[in-house]
């Protein structure tokens, strides 16, 4: 829960639901800077949320297997007992 605390984090596991992603990819669609975008990425892994793929000079983002089969489990919500993170209503 405290990984998907930060509304940033939020935003990217949320444009991560719609494919993989490049860190620059994500600095562009959500209007974060490389250095925010990389510190909240290495937070939402060490999480256990995303998993990252290297291509060349690239690192490919993308949100980890067990995580992505549990939110499409249970239609883009993620049931934490206490609380819901409901990926279809929040904010851009």
């Amino acid at each position: 829960m405290r990984a998907l605390g930060e509304s940033s984090r939020l935003r990217i596991v949320r444009q991560l639901l719609i494919g993989p992603h490049s860190v620059n990819d994500l600095c562009d669609e959500l209007q974060l800077t490389a250095y925010n975008a990389s510190r909240h990425l290495t937070v939402l892994k060490t999480a256990g949320l995303v998993s990252v793929e290297k291509q060349a000079q690239k690192r490919i983002y993308q949100l980890a297997s067990a995580f992505q089969s549990r939110l499409t489990k249970n239609n883009q919500v993620l049931d934490l007992g206490c609380c819901q993170f409901d990926f279809t209503k929040m904010p851009e």
